[in-house]
């Protein structure tokens, strides 16, 4: 199976931190109404009018209802559904400490899943999260596995090189470059790659996905983390890049022929898209 070498040397390159983000989520329960999203081509979305606001409806958009508390539970008892282990655990001590935010634990067993399901050989990641996604992710992968990591922060990749020994897992599986994403992603091979996993400088998701559905190959998968974003994505209100760029990807992945949606209501959000063929 291809690994995606690099069609280039490995250059570092200069780069900056991911924004910080909140953890919140949406259980659709009941058929949903469509309101406006505030994007520029007038979109009319799902949003369940129960639960907390999500990719799916403004935050304002909520109405009393009295299943919701329920509702509420059983959210919070699928993102406690597969517990951390004390390795997980530590990692995301260690990611507080320097001021990093992991995938959520709802997530972090999503990727798993998604990397076992689809026997991924190759992935990339972009964004190490001092490796609370890197060990999810290898966790799911054959044994024969390689993953790409990249991440503009050597201590965050210092950090991610922990976990993985921590986890058992040598360096021979897990390849790091350390650059911005967008300089690095072009050197690595078309088609190649079985899952990538999207976890960095959210306002760079848009041409994160572009470069993603070129690296994999067909029925390989994407899945982009924090897409809801508390709710303030789909807010009309709000105009700032991160709710600009977060909205042009979801559009995308929901409109891209190429691909099979879908949107999984774990942590602050995690969008999958399939690409068909």
């Amino acid at each position: 199976m291809p690994t995606g070498p690099l069609r280039l040397p490995s250059t570092s390159f200069a780069g900056r931190p991911r924004p910080a983000d909140d953890d919140a989520t949406t259980t659709p329960q009941t058929l949903p109404r469509l309101v406006p999203t505030g994007l520029p081509d007038g979109e009319a979305v799902p949003v369940d009018p129960t639960g907390p606001a999500g990719p799916a409806g403004p935050a304002d958009a909520e109405e009393p209802d009295e299943g919701s508390g329920e509702r509420e539970r059983l959210r919070a008892r699928a993102e406690r559904f597969t517990p951390e282990d004390e390795v997980l655990a530590a990692a995301r001590e260690r990611a507080v400490e320097h001021g990093i935010v992991p995938i959520g634990v709802g997530a972090a067993a999503a990727l798993t899943f998604l990397a076992s399901a689809g026997r991924a050989r190759a992935v990339v990641e972009i964004g190490s999260g001092a490796g609370v996604g890197t060990v999810s992710l290898l966790r799911g992968m054959p044994r024969e596995g390689l993953l790409t990591s990249i991440d503009t922060e050597v201590s965050h990749q210092r950090l991610t090189r922990i976990t993985c020994a921590e986890a058992g897992f040598g360096s021979g599986r897990v390849r790091m470059i350390t650059g911005r994403a967008l300089e690095v992603l072009p050197r690595l091979s078309d088609g190649a790659y079985d899952l990538v996993l999207v976890d960095a400088a959210t306002v760079e998701y848009p041409r994160y996905l572009d470069e993603a559905i070129r690296l994999l190959r067909p029925g390989g998968v994407v899945v982009l983390d924090n897409v809801c974003w508390s709710g303030r994505v789909t807010d009309p209100a709000r105009r700032d890049a991160i709710s600009a760029a977060l909205r042009e990807t979801v559009r995308a992945v929901r409109t891209d022929e190429r691909l099979a949606p879908l949107l999984l209501p774990v942590s602050d959000g995690l969008l999958c898209a399939s690409l068909v063929g």
